[in-house]
This record gives C-alpha cells, sequence and structure tokens, in this order.
C-alpha cells in the first residue's frame, strides 16, 4: 500500500530518489507540464528529452539521469495530452500518474510533480498513482515478489485547501477497495470458492458498519434459488448467497447491488475448451466489484443505504451437473429451461435480482462478467450498460465518466425477447446467437420485481466481459489480470443518489 502526502513544496525540493514529472504531447514532442518545479529544472528536462526524441504519448515512460537541481533520476510519464491539463482532463492525469506509479516497484520514496494548481487535478494525480501501484504477489517465491512504491509525495499548490484533503481521503479509499477488488479477482479458483469467498467478505467487513449474511445451499434450497443450486450442482463446493447490508441512520436513498460470483466456470456439460477457461477464474468479477464498492461506499459514510448480493458458485462437470433441458424454480416462482449450462451467470443473477427486488430499492444495479457478446460489441475495455429506464442508463454513464471507468450505451430490444420462449416452462435461458448481449440482459429483466405501484423497478445492467479482466499489455493505472472495473462507477453513482 502507498502512502501518499501531499506538500505545499516544489517537487524537486522534496528530498526522494526519484523526481515523477508529466509531459505533454505537443507537435510529437513531449514536454514537462506546467508543475511546481523549479523552470531550471524543467528546461533540463525537456532537453534531455528532446535529445532523446521522447513524444509525450501516453504510457510513454522516460527514465532520465543527470538532470541539474536533482539527486537522483527523473520519471517523465506522458500524458498524451497536447494542452496543460484542465479540470475536464483529470483521466489523462490519472493514467499518466498510474503509468508513473507501475513503473517504480521497489522505489522506497517518489516525489510527484504533476500538474496541481486545483483540488480535481491533485485528486487525480493521488489517484492514478494509488491505482497504479499495485502488485499481485501472494503466490510469488519470496525472492521474486516486487513491492509497488512505499511512499509518494504530491506537489500541489492547493495542498492544504480542504477540498483537496477531502479528496484525497476519498482517493486512498477507492484505491484500498479496488485492490481488495482484485486481489479476490487475481487469487486462484483453488482457494477462492463460494465458502472461502463468504468467509473473506466477513474477514473484511469485521468491525465495519457493514453486515454479513450467509445462505448456504440448503437455505438456497428452500428459497427455490433454482439458478444458484442448479449452476452449483456439478461442484462438489457447494454455492452461497452473500447479503451485505449498509444501512446508516440519515440514509437519503436505497440501492440495491448484485454481483455475478462464479468462482471458476467451466462451461459445465457444456464444456468450454481449454484455451476459454484460462481466465475463468475473473468470472467472479462482478461480486468482487459490487462488494468492494459496498466497502467504499461504507468507509465513505455515504447517507445512502445498500444492500448487496454476491451471487457465488463453482460451474464444473461433476457428476450431478445441470443438463441442458432441466428445468429450475427461481425465487420469484419462474420456471427456467436450461438451454446452455455455459450461460450460467445468468441464472445465478436471477436468484440474486429476486431478493434485491424483495428489498425494495430505489434502483437495483447488476454487475457480471456475462456475455462474449459483450466483448465482441465493445472490445476488451468497455463495459455494455443497459437498462429498463433510459434516464437510469444515463446515471450510470455520467457516474462512469466522471469515475474514469469506460462505459457505453446498449438498447434494450424488445424484439429479441421472443426466441426465449419455452415449451415446457415460463421462459428458456437463452435466445438467438445474435444479439446475445441484449438477450442475457432480457432474460435478468424478467427477475426484476416491480415496486408498491405496481412498476417494474428501475434497474440497470453492466455487462464487464470486457474490461474486468486485462489479458493484454499494462496501461495507465491498469495491470494485467484483474482491474477493478466498475468500483469506482458504483462509488460516484451512490454519491450522486446520496
Amino acid at each position: 500500500m502507498t502512502t501518499v502526502t501531499l506538500t505545499d513544496r516544489p517537487a524537486d525540493k522534496v528530498s526522494a530518489p526519484v523526481l515523477v514529472v508529466m509531459t505533454l504531447a505537443v507537435d510529437g514532442k513531449a514536454s514537462v507540464s506546467g508543475a511546481n518545479l523549479d523552470p531550471a529544472v524543467a528546461e533540463s528536462v525537456n532537453q534531455a528529452l528532446s535529445v532523446l526524441g521522447a513524444s509525450g504519448t501516453a504510457d510513454e515512460i522516460v527514465k532520465l539521469t543527470g538532470i541539474a537541481g536533482t539527486s537522483g533520476y527523473v520519471v517523465a510519464a506522458g500524458s498524451g495530452l497536447d494542452h496543460e491539463p484542465v479540470d475536464t482532463d483529470v483521466e489523462a492525469v490519472r493514467r499518466a500518474a498510474g503509468s508513473a506509479a507501475r513503473a517504480l516497484p521497489d522505489v522506497a520514496h517518489a516525489s510527484f510533480g504533476f500538474p496541481s494548481d486545483t483540488a480535481a487535478l491533485t485528486v487525480a494525480a493521488v489517484e492514478g498513482l494509488r491505482f497504479g501501484a499495485y502488485e499481485y504477489t501472494s503466490y510469488r517465491a519470496t525472492g521474486a515478489k516486487p513491492k509497488p512504491l512505499a511512499k509518494a509525495s504530491v506537489s500541489s499548490s492547493v495542498a492544504k485547501a480542504s477540498t483537496t484533503k477531502t479528496g484525497v481521503k476519498r482517493a486512498q479509499i477507492l484505491a484500498d477497495e479496488q485492490a481488495w477488488a482484485r486481489d479476490l479477482v487475481n487469487m486462484p479458483p483453488l482457494d477462492l470458492y463460494p465458502a472461502s469467498f463468504a468467509a473473506e467478505a466477513k474477514r473484511h467487513f469485521a468491525g465495519t458498519e457493514v453486515k454479513v449474511q450467509v445462505l448456504d445451499e440448503k437455505a438456497l434450497a428452500r428459497q427455490n434459488c433454482g439458478g444458484l443450486v442448479g449452476v452449483g450442482r456439478g461442484s462438489s463446493r457447494p454455492p452461497r448467497l452473500v447479503t451485505l447490508t449498509y444501512k446508516p441512520a440519515k440514509a437519503k436513498a436505497h440501492i440495491a447491488l448484485v454481483g455475478k460470483g462464479i468462482t471458476f466456470d467451466s462451461g459445465g456439460l457444456c464444456i468450454k475448451p481449454a484455451t476459454g477457461m484460462v481466465t475463468m477464474k475473473c468470472d467472479m468479477a462482478g461480486a468482487a466489484s459490487v462488494a468492494a464498492a459496498t466497502a467504499a461506499i461504507a468507509a465513505l459514510g455515504l447517507p445512502i443505504a445498500v444492500t448487496t448480493y454476491l451471487c457465488l458458485a463453482e460451474n464444473l462437470t461433476g457428476s450431478d451437473a445441470q443438463r441442458p433441458g432441466d428445468v429450475v424454480t427461481m425465487p420469484n416462482g419462474k420456471t427456467v429451461e436450461i438451454i446452455n449450462t455455459d450461460a450460467e451467470g445468468r441464472l445465478v443473477m436471477a436468484d440474486g435480482l429476486c431478493f434485491a427486488s424483495k428489498a425494495d430499492p430505489d434502483l437495483v444495479v447488476d454487475v457480471a462478467t456475462l456475455t462474449g457478446a459483450a466483448v465482441l460489441s465493445l472490445g476488451p475495455r468497455t463495459t455494455a450498460v443497459l437498462s429498463n429506464v433510459d434516464g437510469v442508463r444515463d446515471e450510470v454513464l455520467n457516474a462512469a465518466a466522471t469515475a474514469g471507468e469506460a462505459m457505453w450505451p446498449i438498447p434494450l430490444l424488445d424484439e429479441l425477447r421472443p426466441p426465449m420462449k419455452s415449451n415446457v416452462a415460463d421462459v428458456k435461458h437463452t435466445g438467438e446467437r445474435m444479439g446475445g448481449m441484449i438477450t442475457a440482459a432480457l432474460f435478468l429483466r424478467e427477475f426484476v420485481g416491480d415496486d408498491t405501484s405496481g412498476a417494474q423497478l428501475p434497474w440497470a445492467h453492466l455487462d464487464i466481459a470486457g474490461p474486468a479482466y486485462n489479458e493484454a499489455g499494462a496501461y495507465g493505472y491498469t495491470p494485467v489480470g484483474a482491474t477493478g472495473h466498475s468500483v469506482r462507477t458504483l462509488v460516484a453513482l451512490a454519491e450522486g443518489r446520496a
């Protein structure tokens, strides 16, 4: 965990072995962004960058030695901006700070001379470096454990302002909880399974205002949780439904969060190819995200009630594994014909949505690594957002923009609902192959309940199948592996409602 200290001293005057600056990309050349630096130091850095042909593009990292006025070395992190940043450029600043922090493993102390003449820019630098200074080394041999940057001093002309201090405190909480979500997703499925995930939730929330309740497989059967029970039948490690409840005294609203927690997905009897299973430990990223967001909301003391459901199961091929053609009954009484056992996520989520609806919240949001169709449509870095209320969809997108997480609106097209008609049950759990992302959301909508007036509860579905797990190279503050995507959006959404 990186310790962050604010200072109003020039960054080059802070005693640290590494000075970090942000660069702009102007006419194809890198130049130091106006920051709290001695002009002579900035000029020396610019001369060195020119000699090296640095461009200042996003994710460019240049390490320089022998810079006049510095005692250690300088890290120049490209932002890709062609102008001095303003408050609307905070994501570029976050990413540049994250790139720099990733380049500083095993460094004891670095001084960040980033653009910081406003609270928003200062906080963005802190967020980025904290998000980027992440290492998952729990399963590495002792001698091969890189440590993240230990300490960062962030130079800011508004370091003493209350808005800056408040923003930095929030940034630290977000970074800590996002890191927890990443840790959960990165954990091998041998060690993270439904019961151990539930136990980890109890450990994490011990001593907080969040209450934890766990339903085991027997309790789930009594509640007609056909999704969780059915999907979990093929594993010797049975399913769990974990409910997290945060209920402050003066809550101004109530949201329910539902997270997909398939701790490993083999595809069941409709088994995946071997290469398709390699990253399937990440199929519980939705549950990790909603759990971490709940923790952050509680730690921030937001005046909003949150009820969160972690739908945990392992989808394997044991002797009692669920079969295509089976019919299961869900908590709201609907029956579902099973078509493809590799479309298991929507089944466990349906159980969670039924429970969430009974809590009568103002808003239901579910988060799931649900469909490959979302990745085919939007690529590996963007979440699909679908909703039964246009205003709610826009609210989520605005929260995502504030948080710096890429999300895109997708329509709910009712013409894709007829192929889900079943001859033996109330509904099939799959439909046409084309439009599969939308079909999955239409299935989930079947299990969103009504409010006291008889209207369906406002609901949004976040398909994070692409950005939940980064299989490519690290970029910005995003590491290889688990990303913690959607944690920050959910917190921003809660802040808006509060």
